[in-house]
């Protein structure tokens, strides 16, 4: 049976998620399909924890988050029904 590729937070839960996805952002440089931040513990501490929770509730989602250099490159990618969500998600950093 297929997971569904569809987010499961509800309405307030996704507009405070959103929120804090673009506060973090507010620091992202979007590099292609990659979103760079300054490197940090603290960055790097909120964008766990926003790959944690979206992990819950988009299953279908894959991140990666690595050091390079002096920043933090966070990916998101899908399935290439789900690339829109990916997407959407992508954008909501900003950057």
């Amino acid at each position: 049976m297929r997971e569904p590729l569809a987010c499961s937070l509800s309405g307030p839960e996704l507009k405070e998620r959103l929120a804090e996805i673009a506060t973090v952002g507010r620091d992202a440089v979007r590099v292609g399909d990659e979103l760079r931040f300054p490197a940090g513990a603290a960055t790097r501490e909120r964008l766990e924890r926003i790959i944690a929770a979206e992990s819950r509730c988009c299953p279908f989602l894959t991140f990666g988050l690595r050091e390079s250099g002096h920043e933090l490159v966070l990916t998101v990618a899908a399935p290439p029904e789900a690339e829109p969500v990916a997407a959407e998600l992508r954008e909501a950093f900003g950057g």
